[in-house]
């Protein structure tokens, strides 16, 4: 405080004697310094001291992160989970995941059927982005827009995805892996039926508008139409599979760190 009488000078440590009296009693008689300013003083520089080492702290934690070997980086992407979890969110992941356990063990139960494919919930969701995909891709060409539809359908989630894995919410992306999955399942028919054009298109389109009949004429790939569907398909059950299995460490990790109520 100004005016206040120090016995000892926080900064050259004199000690006042009754001799400097004539000096004020917030000013030392030694230094010449104001006892109340340097206090101010010192504290501002203490808390930006602390201000620094939090920042300096964060950036070492950065550095730390980014030094590591790229193997440990994705790892840690994948797997790690937050050392707290809401007990709501966490069980209402729990019944999602059972939800997409059962779905995806469906979807691969199909065998490639488009009978059961063509009239699930999931077909009329990616029809929306496939015919989307043939939009955005028509600046790259005449294949490409046609392959667009179906690429489209795949990319999607998997962009979704990378977008989950940033903000470290794994969980989500392994869904989001799940959904990649079942598109490979769900152009897996048309793929097949490339050879005969034969699948019902869009209302009002010929088969001279099927996708995969013209796609493979122009690689001189209509013989292959059955196996490249097959592939497709198998391609999209074991994506799903690993979808799962990773969702499930997520979960078992997770149930560690859940906060009591």
């Amino acid at each position: 405080m100004p005016g206040e009488i120090m016995a000892e000078c926080p900064k050259c440590h004199y000690t006042r004697t009754p001799e400097d009296n004539h000096v004020p009693g917030g000013v030392c008689p030694a230094c010449g310094i104001a006892y109340g300013k340097y206090a101010a003083a010192q504290q501002s520089a203490t808390v930006q001291s602390e201000s620094n080492r939090t920042i300096s702290d964060e950036k070492a934690e950065i550095d730390y992160v980014r030094d590591k070997p790229l193997k440990e980086q994705i790892v840690s992407l994948l797997f790690d989970v937050p050392e707290q979890t809401d007990p709501l969110v966490f069980h209402s992941r729990v019944i999602g995941y059972v939800v997409f356990f059962l779905w995806g063990w469906w979807f691969i139960s199909t065998n490639g059927s488009w009978i059961d494919i063509g009239d699930s919930f999931m077909h009329n969701i990616n029809l929306v982005f496939h015919e989307a995909g043939h939009i955005l891709f028509i600046p790259f060409g005449r294949f490409m827009m046609i392959l667009g539809g179906s690429l489209f359908q795949i990319l999607l989630p998997l962009i979704i995805m990378v977008a989950f894995l940033k903000q470290q919410d794994n969980f989500e992306a392994s869904i989001m892996l799940w959904w990649c999955g079942q598109n490979f399942i769900d152009i897996s028919p048309y793929i097949a039926d490339g050879e005969y054009r034969s699948l019902p298109l869009l209302a009002g389109m010929g088969e001279e508008s099927h996708d995969w009949g013209n796609l493979l004429t122009m690689m001189d790939m209509v013989d292959k139409a059955y196996y490249l569907g097959r592939t497709s398909f198998i391609t999209g059950s074991v994506i799903i599979v690993i979808s799962l299995a990773w969702g499930a460490y997520v979960l078992w990790q997770q149930r560690r760190f859940i906060l009591p109520r």
